[in-house]
């Protein structure tokens, strides 16, 4: 009795833990009021009510006051299909928790090195940290809005984990474009059977969902797609992308779009050789985290809730714990991205407060993750210094 209770307190402990710090995060978002309530899931789950009813998947919107479009490609119709057919309080209440499921997932690969030093405490070490991510911003952004973005990392992460990676990426990659930069990383690394793996997957479930829905497939593909405006507005707060900075920031016209391809072709250039080099050195967490803030950084638009990779790179900079360094920084960052510091520039800039200081908390999150970017892609070049640096042994 006494060994199966000290086998079983570890987990009841985990389980607590995670409870008790993803309790408030989870009951804001299903207790919401009803307009505000999980708004992205209400979309998924109505493009599948449109593909029963028969109606134009592109030109549906929720009721007022969200009136938000569909977006996603038509594989991720053919996916919603599932919610359409369930009463919506249980749709609500198995997403939302199974986003929390997926954040444990993605937390137990990507800080394996440091939950492994927590021993026979590993579970309740795991709760702790999962927990904790919950409280991040774009996590629980995530969780508010009933988004996709946890499945995303998670099948991302778990794909390079696999003994023949590609097909979870391409996967990924139809249901949402986005995670199509993982093709790019998984080409540039050299793993080009990956990547053609990745490819075919991704092809292979998008003409599947033309087969099945024709209309609604060339209406995306030819006019959907192209309308940014249809994922809402591009300056506003929320895109934290480089575009959305240079938007707020930035020149207009011309000028801005040639500013912004130029960055995102220098932030390319430095992530994707970085993640490259991480893919080599087989620290796969690294990778990943890479790429995925890549995936942030380099799209036209991508709202706080796509920052959900920071749960990743937060994981490859902490590493094992035992470097102080690397966990102080991997708290400093943490803590950036539990604040809502973009929302207070918002407020000091409709303040009396400075307006540069407003400017700069206003684009918080894109700038941690740009500072993110470049640490976890100075890792492996230290790592070589150092190797380098090492006296050889005597002869």
């Amino acid at each position: 009795m006494r060994l199966a209770v000290r086998r079983a307190l570890p987990h009841l402990v985990g389980a607590l833990l995670l409870a008790a710090l993803a309790w408030a995060p989870v009951r804001a978002a299903l207790l919401a009021p009803w307009w505000e309530r999980l708004v992205d899931l209400r979309v998924y789950r109505e493009a599948g009510q449109s593909l029963l009813a028969g109606e134009p998947l592109y030109e549906h919107l929720t009721p007022v006051p969200d009136l938000l479009p569909f977006t996603y490609p038509p594989v991720a119709a053919l996916g919603a299909l599932p919610l359409a057919l369930l009463p919506a309080g249980v749709v609500d209440v198995a997403w939302t928790l199974g986003q929390v499921a997926l954040l444990v997932l993605v937390v137990h690969l990507a800080w394996a090195p440091l939950l492994a030093r927590a021993g026979r405490w590993r579970p309740a070490a795991l709760g702790a940290l999962a927990g904790a991510a919950c409280r991040l911003q774009p996590v629980e952004d995530g969780l508010a809005f009933g988004q996709v973005g946890v499945l995303l990392v998670a099948l991302c992460l778990a794909d390079h984990r696999r003994r023949r990676p590609g097909a979870l990426v391409g996967a990924a990659t139809a249901l949402k474009l986005t995670p199509g930069v993982f093709l790019v990383h998984l080409w540039v690394a050299g793993r080009r059977r990956a990547a053609l793996t990745a490819l075919a997957t991704a092809a292979a479930l998008t003409v599947l969902a033309a087969l099945a829905l024709p209309e609604a497939s060339w209406d995306y593909w030819t006019r959907a797609l192209l309308d940014s405006d249809r994922l809402g507005a591009n300056a506003g707060t929320s895109n934290q992308a480089l575009r959305g900075v240079l938007l707020r920031l930035g020149p207009g016209g011309a000028a801005g779009t040639a500013l912004w391809l130029a960055a995102v072709a220098a932030v390319a250039w430095y992530g994707f050789r970085a993640a490259a080099r991480a893919a080599r050195a087989g620290d796969e967490v690294r990778a990943v985290a890479l790429v995925g803030l890549l995936s942030v950084l380099l799209s036209p638009v991508a709202w706080i809730h796509h920052l959900a990779w920071v749960v990743v790179a937060l994981g490859a900079l902490a590493g094992d714990g035992r470097s102080w360094r690397r966990v102080a920084a991997a708290a400093a960052a943490a803590a950036l991205f539990a604040l809502p510091l973009p929302w207070t520039g918002v407020a000091v800039l409709v303040g009396d407060g400075p307006q540069w200081w407003g400017r700069l908390l206003q684009q918080a999150y894109c700038l941690g993750a740009l500072a993110l970017l470049v640490v976890l892609g100075q890792r492996g070049r230290d790592r070589r210094r150092l190797r380098a640096r090492r006296p050889l042994p005597a002869p």
